[in-house]
């Protein structure tokens, strides 16, 4: 079996056997959540999570050298097609894997933008896996287990208007997939009824 057959399989069982992890996520059980992180941005500015507090964020580890490179112009799909509803779409570069990502921070967003028309949020240059993992992905890893870790480049991360993780989807998955987008729609859902009963 081929390299990346092997890959979609074990990322497609992976992404299957931990539904029940996310459950628990969602269940409250840890006090801290995404809203207790931040992120380092090209200008040299912090990003809180906690900015995005009653909004679903969808966050991806991205690369613009890797072969699933276009997922970003999937990822600007979402963008236009949900921000107006709240949705976040933040994209984290990152070297991990295979040194995809050999842009520095200050080129990765004109690549982006030039090449798929990304308008969405991109963080800087960031580590998602093993020691150096930013704290993010340390806390996730904590959460659903260690087979919910980034196996490449675009691992996403659904994350609920509450600051728990709603979902989370292994690379081969597109932005654009029914999956994602009717797990969106429902966070999006929640997220209107909780601004119509605190009116």
């Amino acid at each position: 079996m081929s390299f990346f057959g092997t890959f979609l399989g074990v990322a497609f069982s992976t992404a299957a056997t931990l539904i029940p992890a996310v459950s628990e996520a969602r269940s409250g059980k840890t006090d801290v959540n995404a809203h207790s992180f931040s992120f380092a941005m090209p200008n040299g500015e912090t990003l809180e999570l906690s900015s995005f507090a009653g909004q679903p964020v969808l966050v991806v580890n991205t690369a613009t050298e890797c072969g699933f490179s276009d997922q970003l112009a999937g990822l600007q799909n979402l963008h236009e097609r949900y921000a107006d509803k709240g949705l976040v779409v933040l994209g984290v570069p990152s070297n991990d894997f295979g040194g995809q990502e050999p842009r520095a921070d200050g080129e990765i967003a004109q690549f982006c933008k030039a090449e798929y028309g990304a308008e969405f949020l991109l963080t800087a240059k960031t580590s998602v896996k093993g020691e150096m993992a930013h704290p993010f992905y340390k806390w996730a890893s904590d959460v659903l287990g260690k087979k919910a870790r980034p196996f490449w480049n675009f691992h996403k991360y659904l994350i609920a208007p509450d600051g728990s993780i709603a979902a989370f989807y292994a690379t081969p998955v597109k932005p654009t997939s029914s999956r994602i987008t009717r797990a969106i729609e429902r966070e999006l859902a929640n997220r209107q009824e909780n601004l119509s009963a605190a009116e």
